[in-house]
Parts: structure tokens; C-alpha cells; sequence
């Protein structure tokens, strides 16, 4: 097996556990392309990117173009002469000049098991869809999103009591798996590309604020995989007085219990370490929440410190 020179571009936790298996393959790992910092949270504060962080503590070469179409940036690429370049998470289109640069082209770690949840959210839509398995994909890199051939590819089944945070870190752990035996295979010439079956192709767009409120008219299954699908990041919300509270965990719906004749969002029951919620189906325990400003915590901590009774109800929009 011949050793590469590696290009990688990616930028959160996803990407870390790949950049950890190459940087210790016989591999050449070259240079690492994070985007711009930016800055995030209340108080605005610039946080470099995770795989930045990796960067600085390993001494790999590191460049943070503002634009990846920029002359420069592609001219010091040409110059680098990497032999595959490798994205994963990065959240950027390869334009055309970087796409044909490298000698074995450019690759994508993607997770979801493609044609399925092409786009940018594919692990946090799959939890919300009650998907039965997502997956692990390294493809040929094209203009279009996501839909290069396939060099290899794995399904991960979703547990009933997945989030996309616990889905996320086995997909990130068994994609950098698959990464490196797909690097391993293109310097060996072992590997052979299929095309995706594009007329079954599916896509996760970006969450939406929409997307974290809570309807409490949907089916109480619908409710329960939407809180895991959010949670650890952003959070499914519902409101009470007008206050807007994160739901981060409920207890998976039972088919044998009865769908009471009242209106969807009202609380049931009030327990010692949860409560209960009316929705479309069957009614919902909820078992950790957080109001806002305010640490998460159990449902009966809740209901003891803001007085939540029986017959309230959640829903509606938060009081400007």
C-alpha cells in the first residue's frame, strides 16, 4: 500500500474521530482546512472549531480560508499536491478546481446511509423521523449534494431509546472506521465505486426554529422521537405562562394505553419524578426539562419548584 498525501477539511466533533485514525495511519496527514472562526453563544465569544482545537494540539498545518473558491486559497492547494483530499462535516460544496485537483479525487464521509438523508442534518432528521437505521457513507465528492458514487457504506440500526447525540457518536466512531479502510483501499486501487440510486434519495435540510417546538396535537410517538432527535442540540421546547421550557427526555409511548378525551398539551398527572401530557394519540411522560435560564432537571423537581398542577396546559408561543 502506497502512503497518501491527505487533505482534510471538516470542522465539529463528527470529524474528530477520523482525524484521530488517520493522523495515526501510515498516511501523510497535511493539512487540516477549518472554516473561519465565528462567534457563537450569549456572550458571542469567538470558539475555535473542534477540529481546529485537534489541530493546534497535534502541530498539523492548519489554513481558515474565507472562501474556498478564493484563488489563493486554491493556488496554495495546487502547490500542496495532496493525493486525496477528505471532507467530513466541513458544510461546504467542493467547487469544480478543488474537486479535480488531487490525483484519487476528493472523498466525503457522510452520515447517513445514502441515497438516504442527503444534506446537512441527516443524524438529528433520521431520530426525528423514527428512522429504523441510519449509516456511514464515504462517496466520491461531485458538484451536486451528496450525490457522488459510493466507495463504501454501512447501516447503524437506531435504538428505540437513541438521541442524536448517542447516534451521533456511534456514526462518528464507525465512520472513521470505514474513512480509513476507504483511504486504505483508493492507495491499493481495491476499491470500486457504485452509483446511489438518486429516484430513492432523500434529504435532511437544516433544523429550523420551527422544528424544535413541540406539537402536542402530532401522536405522542411522533412527539417522543422528535424530543430525542434534538437533544443534545438545539432542544425541543413547549411553553407554559407564556415561558418557554426545553423538553430533553420523555418515555417511549406504550401502545396499550388509552387516549384520553381531552385537548392535546393539557398535563395529566403530576408524579414524583414526571408528568404526563395529553397529545394526538396516547398520553406522553415527560421525565427532564429546563426552564429558561435554568439548569436541566427531573419533571418532579419541576412541577415541585414552579407549582405545575394537573389540567394546565402546554403549548403556544413564548411572551415576548
Amino acid at each position: 500500500m502506497k502512503e497518501l498525501k491527505l487533505v482534510f477539511m471538516g470542522t465539529p466533533e463528527f470529524a474528530l474521530p477520523s482525524l484521530e485514525l488517520l493522523y495515526l495511519s501510515p498516511h501523510n496527514l497535511a493539512l487540516l482546512v477549518v472554516p473561519p472562526d465565528k462567534p457563537s453563544g450569549r456572550g458571542r465569544k469567538v470558539r475555535f472549531a473542534p477540529t481546529k482545537n485537534w489541530a493546534l494540539e497535534k502541530n498539523i498545518s492548519l489554513v481558515q480560508p474565507q472562501k474556498i473558491s478564493d484563488q489563493d486559497f486554491l493556488s496554495g492547494m495546487e502547490n500542496e499536491a495532496p493525493d486525496l483530499i477528505i471532507t467530513a462535516a466541513y458544510g461546504k460544496i467542493l467547487p469544480p478546481p478543488l474537486l479535480k485537483l488531487p490525483r484519487l479525487g476528493c472523498i466525503n464521509l457522510h452520515a447517513s446511509y445514502l441515497p438516504f438523508y442527503r444534506g446537512s442534518a441527516p443524524i438529528h432528521r433520521a431520530v426525528i423521523d423514527g428512522a429504523d437505521y441510519s449509516g456511514v457513507s464515504v462517496i466520491k465528492m461531485v458538484s451536486e449534494l451528496d450525490a457522488g458514487d459510493i466507495l463504501m457504506q454501512e447501516k447503524e440500526d437506531i435504538l428505540p431509546f437513541d438521541t442524536a447525540g448517542t447516534l451521533h457518536d456511534r456514526l462518528a466512531g464507525r465512520g472513521a472506521s470505514l474513512l480509513l479502510r476507504t483511504v486504505n483501499a483508493l492507495a491499493s486501487g481495491a476499491v470500486k465505486a457504485f452509483p446511489q440510486d438518486h429516484e430513492r434519495a432523500s434529504y435532511a435540510p437544516p433544523l429550523t426554529p420551527e422544528d424544535e417546538q413541540l406539537d402536542w396535537s402530532q401522536g405522542a410517538e411522533e412527539i417522543y422521537n422528535r424530543i430525542r432527535g434534538l437533544n443534545p442540540w438545539p432542544g425541543a421546547y413547549t411553553c407554559l405562562n407564556g415561558k418557554r421550557i426545553k423538553v430533553w427526555q420523555a418515555a417511549r409511548p406504550k401502545d396499550d394505553e388509552l387516549n384520553p378525551d381531552i385537548a392535546p398539551g393539557t398535563i395529566l398527572t403530576v408524579g414524583e419524578n414526571s408528568l404526563t401530557v395529553a397529545t394526538g394519540s396516547v398520553p406522553l411522560t415527560i421525565l427532564n426539562l429546563q426552564p429558561s435560564g435554568k439548569k436541566a432537571m427531573d419533571a418532579g423537581s419541576f412541577c415541585c419548584g414552579y407549582r405545575v398542577e394537573a389540567g394546565q396546559v402546554l403549548a403556544g408561543e413564548p411572551e415576548n
